[in-house]
């Protein structure tokens, strides 16, 4: 009787362990490292803490304790950020860092594939991944390569080797769509030119280019569910449906059935409403989408990733066709946006970087998004914790907590009263190791 009691209460001390928050991860080898925080944004809270210590062993947070009255072991090695802001490392969801820039000087996008061989496109590659981590951004999911087949495995694992410095890849590879749906395109009939995406037409082969693109590292699918765009002579914004929903079921059982997800560029209309009955896991961009398909999002969890900054740049003639175009895009775009974020749908941080250029500042989407009335400690969460809940890696990364990895950043002011102290990042740490320290001490 007494040993089965015994068992009981071992029972319920073990249940209510595992429903008391972790104070602190054991962490076995490795040096100790403190970083002192000024002002900590951990990513998931809804508050700021003050004056707190981050305490870091083997690239993960081994705990976050209050810096009053706590002793550091003498062997620590200190990183006094007192007097900064420190947060997670941000996640960009969507990029491309096989293109560079779209200029139309400069050949515009066609010129990505026709005129710069993989061998160049992957050196400028790599100068993206840096940039991306010298700007705080410790992920990015990349979502098409453009022309550039798998090469984004090939520079994610060199990141993952140490070859060269970057961001956690997470990579689609060379993306899908159909006959008639993606670039080059406009050149004689006779020409075979190459495509930006894998084309396919039919269930079958939709399905097989997903197994092709898994086969070789693709971490997510990307699927183009609309292509060109214009405004119609009732002034409506209309897109070019691309897959259909028998096309795009196949894709994305195929996908979740190797435990991955799928990207669903869509613009509006047919082609987004068939991304969300074909049971895309993001829409992405996603200008103009209607009540009810807020309403089908909300209801299915997908996610939405609005990439606004890229429409509000290089508008052509307001007088021509295209300039119409990307006045209506942009107008459509900020009310799917307010309507989105009142629903309650899953929002998260993309820039589109590549459409823009590299040197151009990665944390420029977020005044963009606080405009529109995302308030700015929600627009962080849509950079950290939502995009890493997203991206399937909750607690791992997107968050300064127990357990995460040890990726760190710091800013001089608080973000929360100014974004655009984001796009001045003055520390970075990622898994641990500091890559950038202009602020440290």
């Amino acid at each position: 009787m007494l040993s089965s009691r015994l068992v009981s209460l071992a029972a319920l001390f073990l249940l209510i362990a595992g429903r008391a928050p972790a104070q602190a991860v054991a962490l076995s080898g490795g040096p100790l490292t403190v970083i002192r925080a000024g002002v900590l944004i951990d990513g998931a809270s809804d508050a700021p803490r003050k004056d707190q210590l981050l305490f870091i062993r083997a690239g993960r947070i081994e705990k976050i304790i209050a810096a009053a009255g706590a002793a550091i072991p003498r062997d620590a090695k200190v990183i006094d950020l007192s007097a900064a802001t420190v947060l997670p490392g941000l996640i960009d969801s969507h990029t491309h860092i096989f293109l560079w820039g779209e200029d139309p000087s400069k050949g515009g996008y066609d010129a990505n594939i026709l005129r710069y061989g993989v061998a160049l496109r992957a050196a400028r590659a790599t100068v993206a991944v840096r940039r991306a981590l010298e700007q705080g951004f410790t992920a990015l999911r990349d979502v098409e390569t453009e022309g550039a087949g798998y090469g984004d495995v090939g520079i994610k694992q060199a990141i993952e080797e140490g070859t060269i410095p970057g961001p956690r890849l997470f990579v689609s590879t060379r993306a899908i769509s159909t006959t008639g749906g993606y670039n080059l395109e406009g050149y004689a009939p006779e020409l075979v030119m190459p495509k930006g995406v894998q084309i396919v037409d039919g269930p079958v082969e939709a399905r097989k280019a997903a197994r092709e693109q898994l086969e070789h590292g693709a971490d997510w699918i990307k699927v183009y569910m609309t292509h060109r765009s214009w405004v119609d002579r009732q002034g409506n914004l209309v897109s070019q449906p691309t897959l259909t929903v028998e096309e795009v079921q196949a894709i994305v059982d195929e996908t979740h059935g190797w435990g991955r997800k799928v990207a669903c560029h869509a613009y509006n209309g047919i082609g987004l409403q068939r991304a969300l009955d074909g049971g895309c896991d993001s829409i992405e961009h996603g200008l103009e989408i209607s009540d009810a398909q807020i309403a089908q999002m909300v209801r299915q969890g997908t996610w939405y990733c609005p990439t606004l900054a890229p429409y509000y740049n290089d508008w052509a003639p307001a007088d021509t066709p295209e300039g119409k175009r990307d006045r209506a895009r942009v107008a459509v775009h900020d009310v799917s946006f307010v309507k989105a974020l009142r629903a309650g749908v899953r929002i998260v941080y993309g820039t589109d970087m590549g459409g823009i250029p590299w040197d151009q500042p990665l944390a420029q989407e977020f005044p963009r998004m606080t405009k529109l009335g995302m308030s700015p400690m929600d627009a962080i969460k849509s950079a950290t914790s939502r995009a890493a809940e997203m991206l399937g890696e909750k607690g791992e990364r997107g968050v300064l907590a127990p357990g995460a990895r040890a990726d760190v950043i710091a800013v001089a002011g608080d973000p929360l009263k100014d974004l655009n102290e984001l796009s001045k990042v003055r520390f970075v740490m990622k898994n641990g190791e500091i890559f950038k320290s202009e602020q440290a001490q």
